[in-house]
C-alpha cells in the first residue's frame, strides 16, 4: 500500500475510533511557514511601493509621506495583521529570535546597541529600510556598514 494511502487509512481509523469512544480529534492543521512565506512576500512587495518615500524621524504612524525606520515597518506589517509597536528598540523585542545564518524574508533585522534602527530583510543579503537622505531604500546587509552593526532579528510573520 502506498505511503499516502496507508496515511489515509491511519487517519480515517483514527478518526472513527474517537468518535466513536465520544471524544474529539485534532487533525494536524496546515503547515504555518507556507502562510509565513506568503505573507513575506505581501510584506516585501508593499514595503517596495515606497522605495523613495522621504526619511523623517519621529515620523507619524498616520502618514505614509514620510516614515522613520519603525513606522514604516509598522505600516507594512499592519497590512499584514501584524501590529508592532512604534519604536525599533520596542520591536526588537517581539516575535522569536533568529540567528543571522537562519534570516527568512519578512523577518525584522535591528542594528546598534541599544537598538534603533529595524529593517525588513528581502532575501539574498539584503534589506528595506529607511534612514536619512534616500528614504525607502534596499541596502545590503553583507556591506561593511550594516554588518558591522547587525544586532538581531526576529520572526514575527
Amino acid at each position: 500500500m502506498k505511503k499516502t494511502n496507508m496515511s489515509k487509512l491511519l487517519m480515517s481509523v483514527t478518526l472513527s475510533f474517537s468518535l466513536l469512544m465520544g471524544g474529539t480529534v485534532a487533525l494536524q492543521a496546515t503547515p504555518v511557514h507556507a502562510t509565513s512565506a506568503s505573507k513575506a512576500s505581501g510584506i516585501i512587495s508593499t514595503g517596495k511601493k515606497y522605495l523613495g518615500t522621504p526619511y523623517k524621524f519621529g515620523a507619524s504612524t498616520s502618514t505614509t509621506r514620510v516614515f522613520d525606520c519603525s513606522t514604516f515597518t509598522k505600516y507594512v506589517y499592519k497590512k499584514y495583521g501584524i501590529t508592532l509597536p512604534r519604536t525599533s528598540y520596542s520591536q526588537s523585542k517581539v516575535g522569536s529570535y533568529v540567528s543571522r545564518s537562519n534570516l527568512k524574508p519578512g523577518d525584522l533585522v535591528f542594528f546598534y546597541k541599544p537598538v534603533h534602527h529595524v529593517a525588513i530583510y528581502i532575501g539574498n543579503g539584503k534589506i528595506l529600510h529607511t534612514y536619512g537622505k534616500p528614504g525607502v531604500v534596499i541596502s545590503s546587509l553583507n556591506s561593511s556598514w550594516w554588518s558591522s552593526h547587525y544586532t538581531t532579528a526576529r520572526r514575527v510573520n
